[in-house]
């Protein structure tokens, strides 16, 4: 008899295949005194010795396969490695205790883990999961337990587990893992977000597919929809082949539109660009038919290491992105690091609030010479491309104005120096705040673009934590608050002949697609795979139609109204 579950579709598209329970090996650990101290830190030290190996060898594999930003995620478990905090404490305890050294990592892993996830800061938290999962592998090698290995599997399976940590998902071969499932997860957890760069179909946050699952048995995942169903019948087997033919179908005819311009039936064009995180992203980008990039989120260049990057490190990632897109846009954001990214070589103070705290531009105007050596790369690398400017989470304008005139001071020093650099490139500013958005008027009249961030204005917006479960509700893209900030914003930029774009997950959502065409968006920034469905979806939408609605949904007065109104205009056509 089958079963179906519910879960969150964290990347789209059907699988169906036997399926794999991956269970990690036993790990328990029991306290031994009076051991050979010595014998002890060397199995330590050939246990380390070994992780550090498999895990150079796995970052090796994800940069090869999914860019430079996935594999930063093992720079950071090879940094935990060789962290003298944590290893020294371990190897302190085994000595001072005289026990054996699984027990002593153990022990030392569970208070750090502890320890991070107290702290009220995403990021910290993000090191306690880098903590469990370093110190697993490393425990596995001391008991002689290996995990099993991902990357070894011959044939087609469906992954089924209680979660799959970076490491587990780096080793993911397309050819044999159709697809995966799991009990806990979001769509913004690392086992997501790399499921969708390789493009396998996932289900995440089922609660109880392990629980459910025979090894081998056969198993369906519904990316799309969210559903899982176990021990399918052939009627459901032959009703999701079906269904896979179709999403396959869908895929080619996408992929037509690759090289066709982004327009509406009633001949609108607007701008579909891709958000980036490194220059290895461009494959996707161009795969994927984008206009243009409208997010180069530079903050990657800084994270994963001990040192902020040099001038040339970054002139060469952004001319080789500038040159990569061929004269077509690249908007880059300037460090936006704070809230749920922070770099610990810079060691900044905790705070209570982080993302309401010292961060993004506020972090780089006073820490000034940091802030200049961007620029400067930037300005080198806009000689290259149709390069453009943004600063992130700008609050007034006094802020851009510093931030403008130290680039204008840089371009004034690299030309003395007589140093090649982009004598004129357009700056703009993230509109993320909604003090911004109601003021864009007066914005308008010094920036030459804006881009809403709709992530961080819809959680300021609504005051509420997108990390935080339990406020998840009031994360409310639909919301008519946030469109009468995105409509003020469009009409301010076009009130004085200048563009607005947006770069947050809004931009690339269904249900707001129609709004924002019939609110003038011009430039829609989103995940490079969901650029042709979206580019499909905008040959069916007629502007004049997509106006209309989007004036009547600025007067209802909840975001479910709004949702019901564009899936009876657009959605069900």
């Amino acid at each position: 008899m089958s079963r179906k579950l519910t879960g969150i579709g964290a990347s789209a598209g059907i699988a169906i295949a036997k399926a794999f329970r991956y269970e990690e090996p036993d790990l328990t650990v029991e306290k031994k005194t009076g051991v050979d101290v010595k014998k002890e830190l060397q199995s330590l030290d050939a246990a380390l010795e070994k992780s550090r190996a498999e895990l150079e060898q796995i970052k090796e594999k994800t940069m090869n396969d999914l860019g430079e930003e996935h594999a930063e995620i093992f720079s950071a478990h090879l940094l935990v490695l060789s962290d003298p905090e944590f290893v020294d404490a371990v190897k302190q305890k085994v000595q001072d205790d005289e026990i054996n050294a699984s027990f002593a990592l153990n022990e030392k892993a569970d208070e750090f883990i502890m320890i991070f996830e107290s702290m009220d800061n995403a990021y910290m938290k993000e090191r306690a999961a880098d903590i469990r999962d370093v110190s697993k592998r490393v425990l596995s090698h001391l008991l002689g337990k290996p995990i099993v290995s991902l990357a070894e599997l011959d044939e087609e399976v469906i992954i089924v587990g209680e979660d799959l940590t970076p490491s587990d998902t780096a080793q993911l071969n397309k050819t044999y893992v159709k697809g995966f499932v799991t009990n806990i997860g979001g769509r913004t957890s690392h086992s997501a977000i790399m499921a969708r760069s390789l493009e396998i179909p996932a289900v995440v946050g089922t609660k109880e597919v392990t629980s459910s699952t025979k090894q081998h048995g056969m198993v369906i995942v519904d990316g799309i929809d969210g559903t899982v169903i176990i021990n399918p019948t052939e009627e459901e087997l032959q009703t999701y082949r079906r269904k896979q033919e179709e999403f396959e179908e869908k895929k080619a005819e996408w992929a037509k539109l690759k090289d066709e311009p982004s327009v509406s039936a009633d001949g609108h064009h607007v701008e579909l660009a891709a958000n980036i995180g490194t220059p290895e992203d461009l494959d996707g980008v161009k795969e994927n038919g984008a206009e243009g990039v409208g997010l180069y989120r530079t903050e990657f260049l800084y994270m994963g290491r001990n040192e902020l990057p040099t001038e040339e490190e970054q002139f060469k990632a952004y001319k080789a992105v500038a040159e990569g897109m061929n004269g077509r846009p690249v908007v880059i954001r300037t460090l936006d690091i704070g809230g749920d990214k922070e770099l610990p070589y810079l060691d900044l103070p905790n705070e209570m609030n982080p993302f309401l705290g010292f961060r993004a531009i506020r972090l780089c105007l006073e820490m000034e010479d940091m802030f200049r050596t961007q620029l400067r790369a930037l300005l080198r690398a806009g000689a290259f491309g149709n390069l453009k400017i943004m600063f992130p989470m700008i609050a007034t304008l006094e802020e851009f104005r510093q931030a403008k005139a130290l680039l204008d001071d840089e371009r004034e020093k690299l030309k003395q120096e007589g140093t090649a650099a982009a004598e004129e490139l357009e700056v703009g500013i993230m509109v993320e705040i909604p003090s911004t958005a109601v003021m864009a008027p007066q914005f308008a009249e010094e920036v030459d673009f804006f881009s809403i961030g709709t992530n961080d204005l819809i959680q300021y917006t609504m005051a509420a934590d997108r990390m935080n479960e339990r406020v998840s509700y009031l994360y409310q893209p639909y919301s008519p608050a946030i469109l009468n900030l995105v409509k003020m914003v469009i009409d301010a930029a076009h009130a004085k002949g200048k563009w607005a774009g947006m770069c947050g997950e809004m931009a690339g959502d269904e249900t707001a697609i129609p709004l924002l065409l019939g609110l003038g968006l011009d430039e829609f920034s989103m995940s490079a795979t969901s650029i042709l469905p979206a580019r499909t979806q905008l040959l069916g939408l007629s502007k004049e139609e997509a106006a209309s609605a989007a004036e009547e949904a600025l007067q209802l007065r909840t975001s479910t109204e709004v949702q019901e109104l564009v899936q009876e205009r657009f959605i069900k056509k």
